[in-house]
Protein backbone atom coordinates (compact mmCIF):
# COMPACT_ATOMS: atom_id res chain seq x y z
CA UNK A 1 0.00 0.00 0.00
CA UNK A 2 1.48 3.22 -1.19
CA UNK A 3 1.83 6.98 0.51
CA UNK A 4 -0.89 9.11 -1.67
CA UNK A 5 2.09 11.99 -2.24
CA UNK A 6 0.07 15.15 -0.48
CA UNK A 7 0.08 12.66 2.81
CA UNK A 8 3.58 12.72 3.66
CA UNK A 9 3.34 15.81 6.20
CA UNK A 10 0.46 13.54 7.37
CA UNK A 11 2.32 10.37 7.96
CA UNK A 12 5.24 12.13 9.45
CA UNK A 13 2.54 13.15 12.22
CA UNK A 14 1.40 9.49 12.54
CA UNK A 15 4.96 8.56 12.88
CA UNK A 16 5.91 10.47 15.52
CA UNK A 17 2.87 9.41 17.67
CA UNK A 18 4.79 5.73 17.21
CA UNK A 19 8.06 6.84 17.61
CA UNK A 20 7.06 9.34 21.32
CA UNK A 21 5.25 5.79 22.11
CA UNK A 22 2.19 8.21 22.31
CA UNK A 23 -0.63 6.79 20.28
CA UNK A 24 -3.90 8.10 20.94
CA UNK A 25 -6.90 5.97 22.10
CA UNK A 26 -8.74 7.90 19.73
CA UNK A 27 -7.54 10.35 16.58
CA UNK A 28 -10.43 12.27 14.49
CA UNK A 29 -9.16 12.17 10.68
CA UNK A 30 -10.90 15.02 8.94
CA UNK A 31 -10.19 16.97 5.41
CA UNK A 32 -12.24 17.20 2.38
CA UNK A 33 -14.02 14.12 0.81
CA UNK A 34 -11.56 12.76 -2.10
CA UNK A 35 -8.23 13.32 -0.15
CA UNK A 36 -7.64 9.58 0.73
CA UNK A 37 -8.84 10.41 4.91
CA UNK A 38 -9.35 6.09 5.08
CA UNK A 39 -6.86 5.25 2.56
CA UNK A 40 -4.64 7.20 5.45
CA UNK A 41 -6.30 5.43 8.09
CA UNK A 42 -5.87 2.06 6.62
CA UNK A 43 -1.84 2.58 6.16
CA UNK A 44 -2.24 3.85 9.53
CA UNK A 45 -3.67 0.11 10.99
CA UNK A 46 -1.95 -1.69 8.63
CA UNK A 47 1.12 0.02 10.39
CA UNK A 48 0.29 -0.50 13.69
CA UNK A 49 -0.63 -4.29 13.14
CA UNK A 50 2.31 -5.26 11.15
CA UNK A 51 5.18 -7.42 12.98
CA UNK A 52 7.62 -5.85 10.86
CA UNK A 53 7.05 -2.19 9.63
CA UNK A 54 9.32 -0.67 7.85
CA UNK A 55 12.29 2.30 8.08
CA UNK A 56 9.09 5.08 7.29
CA UNK A 57 7.28 3.35 9.42
CA UNK A 58 4.77 1.55 6.79
CA UNK A 59 3.66 -2.13 7.08
CA UNK A 60 5.98 -4.76 5.61
CA UNK A 61 2.92 -6.33 3.49
CA UNK A 62 4.91 -9.69 4.20
CA UNK A 63 4.14 -10.69 7.41
CA UNK A 64 1.53 -12.09 8.65
CA UNK A 65 -0.25 -10.10 9.82
CA UNK A 66 -0.12 -8.27 6.79
CA UNK A 67 -1.46 -10.92 4.72
CA UNK A 68 -4.35 -10.93 7.44
CA UNK A 69 -5.07 -7.73 6.80
CA UNK A 70 -5.11 -8.00 3.32
CA UNK A 71 -7.03 -10.65 3.15
CA UNK A 72 -9.50 -8.16 5.55
CA UNK A 73 -9.71 -11.02 7.46
CA UNK A 74 -7.36 -9.82 10.69
CA UNK A 75 -9.23 -10.70 14.17
CA UNK A 76 -7.66 -7.35 15.82
CA UNK A 77 -8.61 -5.00 13.05
CA UNK A 78 -12.38 -3.75 12.74
CA UNK A 79 -14.32 -1.22 10.50
CA UNK A 80 -17.32 0.22 11.99
CA UNK A 81 -19.42 1.26 8.54
CA UNK A 82 -23.11 1.65 7.84
CA UNK A 83 -24.30 -1.54 6.59
CA UNK A 84 -25.93 -0.32 3.39
CA UNK A 85 -25.20 2.84 1.15
CA UNK A 86 -26.89 5.96 2.16
CA UNK A 87 -27.98 4.53 5.99
CA UNK A 88 -26.70 5.56 9.18
CA UNK A 89 -24.60 3.50 11.87
CA UNK A 90 -26.97 2.02 14.00
CA UNK A 91 -27.29 1.41 17.96
CA UNK A 92 -27.32 -2.20 17.26
CA UNK A 93 -23.59 -1.57 15.43
CA UNK A 94 -22.06 0.40 18.48
CA UNK A 95 -23.22 -2.48 20.94
CA UNK A 96 -21.35 -5.07 18.90
CA UNK A 97 -18.79 -2.72 18.84
CA UNK A 98 -18.43 -2.80 22.47
CA UNK A 99 -18.76 -6.07 23.34
CA UNK A 100 -16.10 -6.83 20.72
CA UNK A 101 -13.19 -4.16 22.18
CA UNK A 102 -14.38 -5.80 25.80
CA UNK A 103 -12.05 -8.94 25.11
CA UNK A 104 -8.23 -7.97 24.85
CA UNK A 105 -6.70 -8.33 21.11
CA UNK A 106 -5.61 -11.68 20.15
CA UNK A 107 -2.31 -10.68 19.00
CA UNK A 108 0.86 -8.89 21.07
CA UNK A 109 0.51 -5.59 19.17
CA UNK A 110 -2.86 -3.16 18.85
CA UNK A 111 -6.87 -3.46 18.02
CA UNK A 112 -7.59 -1.07 15.73
CA UNK A 113 -11.11 0.41 14.90
CA UNK A 114 -12.16 2.60 11.97
CA UNK A 115 -15.32 4.22 12.16
CA UNK A 116 -16.10 5.99 8.79
CA UNK A 117 -17.93 8.10 8.46
CA UNK A 118 -18.10 8.96 11.78
CA UNK A 119 -21.06 11.43 11.45
CA UNK A 120 -23.17 8.76 10.43
CA UNK A 121 -23.32 7.66 13.97
CA UNK A 122 -27.13 8.99 14.79
CA UNK A 123 -27.40 10.48 18.06
CA UNK A 124 -28.51 7.16 19.93
CA UNK A 125 -25.35 5.51 18.57
CA UNK A 126 -23.52 8.21 19.19
CA UNK A 127 -24.06 8.61 22.98
CA UNK A 128 -23.34 4.93 22.88
CA UNK A 129 -19.81 5.25 21.12
CA UNK A 130 -18.67 7.56 23.80
CA UNK A 131 -18.24 4.47 25.90
CA UNK A 132 -15.68 3.50 23.67
CA UNK A 133 -13.87 6.51 24.42
CA UNK A 134 -14.48 7.10 28.49
CA UNK A 135 -13.56 3.77 28.77
CA UNK A 136 -10.28 3.18 26.73
CA UNK A 137 -10.14 -1.06 26.32
CA UNK A 138 -6.59 -2.43 26.31
CA UNK A 139 -4.59 -1.72 23.51
CA UNK A 140 -6.90 -0.35 20.75
CA UNK A 141 -6.91 2.65 18.76
CA UNK A 142 -10.32 4.17 17.33
CA UNK A 143 -9.55 6.05 13.65
CA UNK A 144 -12.76 8.12 13.23
CA UNK A 145 -12.80 9.60 9.50
CA UNK A 146 -14.98 12.18 8.38
CA UNK A 147 -15.43 14.98 6.22
CA UNK A 148 -18.25 17.13 8.30
CA UNK A 149 -16.71 17.23 11.56
CA UNK A 150 -19.50 20.15 12.85
CA UNK A 151 -22.03 17.07 12.51
CA UNK A 152 -20.35 15.01 15.50
CA UNK A 153 -21.48 15.70 18.84
CA UNK A 154 -18.79 17.59 20.92
CA UNK A 155 -18.28 14.85 22.96
CA UNK A 156 -16.95 13.07 20.86
CA UNK A 157 -14.80 15.33 19.09
CA UNK A 158 -13.41 16.47 22.47
CA UNK A 159 -12.72 13.20 23.56
CA UNK A 160 -10.13 12.62 20.21
CA UNK A 161 -6.91 14.03 19.34
CA UNK A 162 -7.15 15.21 15.41
CA UNK A 163 -5.23 15.36 12.10
CA UNK A 164 -6.40 17.46 9.03
CA UNK A 165 -5.57 16.15 5.60
CA UNK A 166 -3.65 19.10 4.31
CA UNK A 167 -4.47 20.72 0.88
CA UNK A 168 -2.10 19.45 -1.73
CA UNK A 169 -0.55 21.99 -4.46
CA UNK A 170 -1.99 21.83 -7.82
CA UNK A 171 1.44 20.88 -9.18
CA UNK A 172 1.68 18.13 -6.99
CA UNK A 173 -1.92 17.05 -7.83
CA UNK A 174 -1.54 17.63 -11.65
CA UNK A 175 1.29 15.69 -11.56
CA UNK A 176 -0.40 12.61 -9.82
CA UNK A 177 -3.81 12.15 -11.81
CA UNK A 178 -1.20 12.02 -14.90
CA UNK A 179 0.43 9.95 -13.44
CA UNK A 180 -2.63 7.70 -12.81
CA UNK A 181 -4.58 8.18 -16.00
CA UNK A 182 -2.21 9.10 -18.22
CA UNK A 183 -4.64 9.67 -21.46
CA UNK A 184 -6.14 12.75 -19.73
CA UNK A 185 -5.72 15.75 -21.97
CA UNK A 186 -3.86 18.59 -20.61
CA UNK A 187 -7.10 20.66 -21.13
CA UNK A 188 -9.32 18.42 -19.37
CA UNK A 189 -7.59 17.94 -16.25
CA UNK A 190 -7.83 21.30 -14.70
CA UNK A 191 -11.61 21.34 -15.42
CA UNK A 192 -11.82 18.08 -13.62
CA UNK A 193 -9.99 19.13 -10.66
CA UNK A 194 -11.88 22.11 -9.98
CA UNK A 195 -15.07 20.27 -10.60
CA UNK A 196 -13.63 17.95 -8.20
CA UNK A 197 -12.90 21.11 -5.71
CA UNK A 198 -9.62 20.09 -6.05
CA UNK A 199 -10.06 16.21 -4.01
CA UNK A 200 -7.31 14.51 -6.07
CA UNK A 201 -8.95 10.66 -5.62
CA UNK A 202 -12.34 12.31 -6.65
CA UNK A 203 -10.97 13.93 -9.69
CA UNK A 204 -9.83 10.59 -10.83
CA UNK A 205 -13.08 9.46 -9.77
CA UNK A 206 -14.62 11.76 -12.56
CA UNK A 207 -12.15 11.23 -15.15
CA UNK A 208 -12.92 7.21 -14.96
CA UNK A 209 -16.94 7.79 -14.77
CA UNK A 210 -16.99 10.74 -18.13
CA UNK A 211 -18.01 13.05 -15.51
CA UNK A 212 -17.21 15.98 -17.24
CA UNK A 213 -19.00 15.27 -19.85
CA UNK A 214 -22.22 14.73 -18.18
CA UNK A 215 -21.51 18.01 -16.45
CA UNK A 216 -21.26 19.54 -20.20
CA UNK A 217 -24.10 17.47 -20.98
CA UNK A 218 -26.47 19.04 -17.61
CA UNK A 219 -24.99 22.57 -18.86
CA UNK A 220 -26.30 22.54 -22.27
CA UNK A 221 -30.07 21.35 -20.52
CA UNK A 222 -29.79 24.56 -17.54
CA UNK A 223 -28.87 27.35 -21.10
CA UNK A 224 -31.75 25.03 -22.91
CA UNK A 225 -33.87 26.26 -19.96
CA UNK A 226 -32.84 30.02 -20.31
CA UNK A 227 -33.27 30.43 -23.78
CA UNK A 228 -36.92 28.66 -23.61
CA UNK A 229 -36.26 26.07 -25.95
CA UNK A 230 -37.20 23.07 -23.36
CA UNK A 231 -39.43 23.14 -20.16
CA UNK A 232 -37.86 22.78 -16.34
CA UNK A 233 -40.05 20.05 -15.28
CA UNK A 234 -38.67 17.44 -18.24
CA UNK A 235 -35.11 18.81 -17.17
CA UNK A 236 -35.48 18.04 -13.74
CA UNK A 237 -37.16 14.88 -14.87
CA UNK A 238 -33.88 13.99 -17.02
CA UNK A 239 -31.49 14.59 -13.55
CA UNK A 240 -33.55 12.28 -11.20
CA UNK A 241 -30.85 9.55 -11.68
CA UNK A 242 -27.92 11.71 -11.28
CA UNK A 243 -26.42 13.04 -8.06
CA UNK A 244 -28.36 15.91 -6.45
CA UNK A 245 -25.26 16.86 -4.63
CA UNK A 246 -23.39 17.16 -7.68
CA UNK A 247 -25.90 18.82 -9.35
CA UNK A 248 -26.45 21.71 -7.06
CA UNK A 249 -22.49 22.21 -6.48
CA UNK A 250 -22.31 22.49 -10.42
CA UNK A 251 -25.29 24.72 -10.41
CA UNK A 252 -24.17 26.81 -7.72
CA UNK A 253 -20.88 27.30 -9.54
CA UNK A 254 -22.30 28.39 -12.72
CA UNK A 255 -24.33 31.02 -10.68
CA UNK A 256 -21.51 32.01 -8.74
CA UNK A 257 -19.47 32.48 -12.71
CA UNK A 258 -22.60 34.67 -13.76
CA UNK A 259 -22.27 36.80 -10.81
CA UNK A 260 -18.55 37.34 -11.74
CA UNK A 261 -19.49 37.96 -15.17
CA UNK A 262 -21.94 40.77 -14.04
CA UNK A 263 -19.07 42.27 -12.23
CA UNK A 264 -16.57 41.46 -15.92
CA UNK A 265 -14.16 39.15 -13.37
CA UNK A 266 -11.33 37.84 -15.09
CA UNK A 267 -11.47 34.37 -16.57
CA UNK A 268 -8.78 32.77 -14.55
CA UNK A 269 -11.37 33.70 -11.07
CA UNK A 270 -14.03 31.31 -12.67
CA UNK A 271 -14.92 27.92 -11.28
CA UNK A 272 -16.20 26.66 -15.35
CA UNK A 273 -13.22 29.05 -17.76
CA UNK A 274 -13.99 26.45 -20.50
CA UNK A 275 -17.48 28.07 -20.00
CA UNK A 276 -16.73 31.90 -20.44
CA UNK A 277 -18.67 32.50 -23.40
CA UNK A 278 -21.96 31.27 -22.87
CA UNK A 279 -21.85 31.89 -19.10
CA UNK A 280 -20.94 36.08 -20.30
CA UNK A 281 -23.58 35.86 -22.65
CA UNK A 282 -26.14 34.77 -20.26
CA UNK A 283 -24.94 37.77 -18.11
CA UNK A 284 -25.83 40.14 -20.09
CA UNK A 285 -29.10 42.23 -18.50
CA UNK A 286 -29.26 39.96 -15.98
CA UNK A 287 -30.65 41.20 -12.65
CA UNK A 288 -27.75 40.51 -9.90
CA UNK A 289 -30.51 40.48 -7.12
CA UNK A 290 -32.33 37.68 -8.94
CA UNK A 291 -29.03 36.07 -9.40
CA UNK A 292 -28.18 36.19 -5.28
CA UNK A 293 -32.44 35.04 -4.66
CA UNK A 294 -31.05 32.45 -7.04
CA UNK A 295 -27.95 31.19 -4.85
CA UNK A 296 -29.97 31.47 -1.90
CA UNK A 297 -32.41 29.21 -3.11
CA UNK A 298 -29.63 26.61 -4.31
CA UNK A 299 -27.76 26.93 -0.42
CA UNK A 300 -31.11 25.97 0.93
CA UNK A 301 -31.16 23.41 -1.05
CA UNK A 302 -28.68 21.81 0.04
CA UNK A 303 -29.38 22.16 3.52
CA UNK A 304 -32.47 20.19 2.44
CA UNK A 305 -31.09 16.79 0.69
CA UNK A 306 -30.95 15.44 3.93
CA UNK A 307 -34.13 15.46 4.23
CA UNK A 308 -36.73 13.52 3.16
CA UNK A 309 -37.63 16.11 0.32
CA UNK A 310 -38.41 14.55 -3.30
CA UNK A 311 -35.62 15.33 -5.49
CA UNK A 312 -37.69 16.23 -8.55
CA UNK A 313 -39.51 18.76 -6.89
CA UNK A 314 -36.26 20.57 -5.50
CA UNK A 315 -34.89 20.71 -9.19
CA UNK A 316 -38.23 21.48 -9.94
CA UNK A 317 -38.41 24.37 -7.84
CA UNK A 318 -34.52 25.91 -9.02
CA UNK A 319 -34.80 25.47 -12.10
CA UNK A 320 -38.67 27.18 -12.62
CA UNK A 321 -36.91 29.68 -10.84
CA UNK A 322 -33.91 30.08 -13.44
CA UNK A 323 -36.33 29.95 -16.11
CA UNK A 324 -38.51 33.12 -14.92
CA UNK A 325 -35.18 34.90 -13.79
CA UNK A 326 -34.28 34.90 -17.87
CA UNK A 327 -38.00 35.46 -18.78
CA UNK A 328 -37.85 39.14 -16.83
CA UNK A 329 -34.46 39.71 -18.06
Amino acid sequence: MTLLPWQQQNWTHLQNYVVQQRIPQALLITGKKGYGKQQLAKQFANALLCNHPQRDGLACGACASCLLFTAQTHPDFIALQPEEAGKGIAIEQVRTLITRISLKPQYDKYRVVIVNPADAMNTRAANAFLKCLEEPAERTVILLITDKPAKLPATIVSRCQKLAIAAAGINILSAWLREQKPGLSSADLPILLALAQYAPLLALEYAHQDTLKQRNDCFKEWLAIAKQQTHPVVVAENWQALSASQLLFWISSWVMDLIKCVYHASTDSLFNPDLIKPLQALAQGMALKKLYGLYDLLLSSRQRLDTTINKQILFEEILIYWSQLNQSK
